[in-house]
């Protein structure tokens, strides 16, 4: 049996509890949320943003209706993307995960996870994009018809250490197809940045590179190499799982503090009375700091010690972050139809993490 330190620590500003198709939950601040004294703003106004990328000193965030921001030296520019399929309205769905290209600064490349919808189904695909005179444009399309439904729909993107591209996808409320190891469906999937299939995948022909996953949003490596994921649970159990190849990590036949043989169990979970609503992470210095929807916050996840504490938690719902240096970035999504917008809303907000 594959075992892992599994902590349970309850935090007094998240609330229970996390159903599956939330949509009607409302997002709330404590008396426990807390305002660090190093926080800056440095972008408002912004509409639903998904993923942070940087670039030198400009950043890039998706937008879920179809833009994508640019923030160079306090000035911000919707810039329009035209796809070759229009983006989803669905809930959860929209212009999701976003990673700029190794070499973007000569290519101008990146590449893009979306859902879209014809005639007879709803997907998400990945695709390659194109910068040329202020405007992305899809070029070419790497993987298709990953599944899509009402809700989960994964949508991750990161450049590993391997020099290839990383992508959560969720199980799109069929928790089978999780398990399924044909299916996309419910997965991390790694791929060639030209979309072929790389050779040392775990599966023969397979994209995927780990599966059993409800709804994965983050995906972050340290320095050593090692990936971690975090993951939606279900009615609570949300999870910080460390991700290697080819291993089933349970949904939907274990989440949260359950184990079975063969499956492996997480790092860290919220257990059955919190919910964090884990997205985008990344890793600084032995942590990884995890933005947390329903728990308001900046996670960090302390993995010398095996604790968890609570970064920021006075800016409502938090959907990604970034770091650099040691200065980490996070953005707001207090205007995505689950949580209270305020004025401004939503934001890009830095905090010197040494300060």
């Amino acid at each position: 049996m594959k075992k892992s330190i599994i902590a349970f620590l309850p935090l007094t500003f998240l609330f229970a509890s996390c159903s599956t198709n939330d949509t009607n939950q409302e997002n709330r601040t404590t008396e426990d949320s807390q305002t660090a004294d190093n926080t800056e703003v440095l972008a408002e106004n912004l509409e639903v943003p998904w993923s942070i990328e940087k670039d030198e000193d400009t950043f890039y965030m998706t937008e879920r209706e179809g833009t994508i921001v640019q923030l160079e030296d306090g000035d911000l520019n919707r810039q329009q993307v035209h796809l070759d399929e229009d983006v989803s309205t669905a809930a959860e769905a929209g212009l999701l995960g976003f990673v700029l290209s190794p070499d973007f600064s000569q290519t101008n490349e990146a590449f893009a996870y979306y859902t879209y919808e014809n005639e007879e189904e709803q997907f998400n695909r990945i695709v390659r994009l194109q910068l040329s005179e202020d405007q992305w444009q899809e070029t070419e399309v790497l993987l298709d018809q990953i599944p899509s439904g009402s809700y989960h729909q994964g949508g991750r993107l990161k450049i590993g250490p391997d020099n290839n591209l990383y992508a959560t996808t969720g199980d799109a409320t069929e928790p089978s197809s999780a398990q399924d190891t044909d299916s996309l469906g419910g997965k991390i999937l790694r791929l060639s940045l030209d979309g072929t299939i790389p050779e040392d995948n775990p599966m023969e022909n397979s994209y995927v590179y780990s599966y059993g996953h409800r709804n994965s949003q983050g995906i972050t490596w340290s320095e050593d190499g090692q990936m971690y994921a975090s993951e939606h649970g279900d009615d609570a159990n949300d999870e910080v799982n460390l991700i290697e190849a080819g291993e089933n990590y349970g949904w939907p036949e274990i989440e949260g503090e359950e184990e079975q043989e063969d499956m492996v169990a997480p790092l860290f979970t919220s257990g059955e009375d919190e919910t964090w609503a884990p997205s985008g992470a990344t890793y600084h210095d032995e942590s990884l700091y995890v933005a947390a929807l329903r728990g308001s916050a900046v996670l960090e996840f302390d993995l010398e010690n095996n604790e968890v504490q609570t970064l920021v938690s006075d800016f409502g719902r938090i959907r990604d972050t970034y770091v650099e240096d040691d200065d980490l970035y996070f953005i707001t999504n207090n205007l995505d139809g689950r949580g209270n917008g305020r004025d401004n809303d939503d934001r890009l907000v830095r905090i010197n993490l040494t300060e």
